[in-house]
């Protein structure tokens, strides 16, 4: 079945950096859309970063220009790098995966979820 395993979150002063890291099995990598989102309690998801298949990104407001998104399909997996991070980034990450990039960018939805990656950044 397809598995979304996330890693590398943590505790990080504001201004630090993260990379999270999410390695994907049971599918065909290459051929979806993969994106990172956010959650904290009380909020709706937020989409943070979206890479298509072709490598073309997009990111939400709240990290354009300090978070970037990459992937290696050679190892199923995609990263994002946090750098600049501020309180409010605080949240649990989440990757996600589907074939349909509409879903993740204006749908802030995916076909398959990992279970989260928790980043704190303390002021």
């Amino acid at each position: 079945q397809v598995q979304l395993v996330e890693s590398g979150g943590g505790l990080v002063q504001a201004g630090g950096s993260l990379r999270l890291s999410c390695a994907a099995s049971g599918l065909t990598f290459s051929s979806y859309v993969m994106g990172w989102f956010r959650q904290t309690p009380g909020k709706e998801r937020e989409f943070v970063a979206a890479m298509s298949r072709y490598g073309v990104t997009s990111y939400g407001d709240s990290g354009k220009g300090r978070f970037t998104i990459s992937r290696d399909n050679a190892k199923s997996t995609v990263y994002l790098q946090m750098n600049s991070l501020k309180p409010e980034d605080t949240a649990v990450y989440y990757c996600g995966a589907s074939l349909n990039i509409v879903r993740i960018i204006l749908q802030n939805d995916a076909d398959y979820w990992g279970q989260g990656t928790q980043v704190t950044v303390s002021s």
